[in-house]
């Protein structure tokens, strides 16, 4: 493919991969959206081997996997000879999106590739220390550690990226809460089905559902105080928008929901686009 079908197949992928996301990266601007729409796309790649249920795919196995891209992420150029041969054994159980990771790398304009490669590699290092502890989750620094390197960093990437972009400078500290407090809502709505399908517990010792909703919510608040600091309006509808899905879908999980309604979220994107 030339470079214009390839950013077009990207965002065929984004959409089929996230409808969440895809939304609000489809309100960034030129080089900003294209950044952000295959960092995406990188990390859902490495989201899905740490994520992958095949009896094939073990922990053993994530953990090296994970490790090796980590390494591979910090080259340039990318190997991707290297990269699909270590894939090679279990290609037949991952997705398109992973085993494409080279065309969205290559996609990244040039100012945002170390950015992004250097978050996604230290992404891929957490993942594989926490897959190689069975994501057993026992006091809250664990919870802290696990919910940084699958969230946190993200929200520090896409900090350095508005600052690469658009010059608009975010707290680096509520950065990361904005990712902890939506991957927070995620583990909440996933809870029984992780212990259930992969006899995995992301809540700390001792706690009740109710530490693990404070927890949320003391990072949520967090993220409401990171949207203060950003006055460019593409940016501040990207941000918005999967805030407010989060807060709702908090919402709805204490009031016995398990998610908010497909027509709720087609009703928050409008109240976005009109503020």
């Amino acid at each position: 493919m030339n470079m214009k079908a390839l950013e077009k197949d990207a965002m065929r992928v984004l959409k089929e991969t996230s409808r969440t996301f895809y939304i609000p990266i489809t309100f960034l601007k030129k080089d900003l959206k294209t950044a952000v729409a295959n960092a995406y796309l990188i990390m859902r790649a490495l989201d899905e081997i740490e994520d992958n249920e095949h009896p094939e795919v073990t922990n053993e196995t994530k953990h090296f996997l994970l490790m090796e891209v980590s390494g591979l992420l910090k080259e340039e150029p990318f190997d991707n000879e290297c990269y699909l041969q270590l894939l090679e054994p279990v290609k037949q159980y991952m997705p398109e999106v992973t085993m494409r990771m080279n065309d969205w790398i290559s996609l990244l304009p040039a100012g945002s590739k170390k950015i992004v490669c250097d978050a996604a590699s230290e992404m891929a290092f957490g993942m594989a220390k926490w897959a190689k502890a069975n994501w057993q989750v026992r006091t809250k620094e664990d919870l802290d550690d696990y919910t940084y390197y699958v969230a946190g960093l993200v929200g520090v990437m896409l900090s350095d990226l508005w600052e690469w972009d658009s010059q608009v400078k975010t707290d680096r500290d509520l950065a990361i809460g904005y990712g902890r407090g939506l991957q927070a809502v995620n583990i909440l709505r996933n809870q029984h089905e992780d212990m259930e399908t992969r006899g995995v517990s992301f809540i700390p010792q001792g706690w009740t559902r109710e530490d693990l909703f404070r927890y949320t919510e003391e990072n949520l608040q967090k993220a409401d105080q990171y949207m203060d600091d950003i006055s460019k309006r593409s940016i501040l509808l990207f941000c918005r928008l999967p805030l407010a899905l989060a807060h709702k879908t908090l919402d709805a999980l204490k009031n016995g929901k398990e998610k908010v309604s497909r027509s709720e979220v087609e009703e928050t994107v409008k109240e976005i686009l009109a503020e």
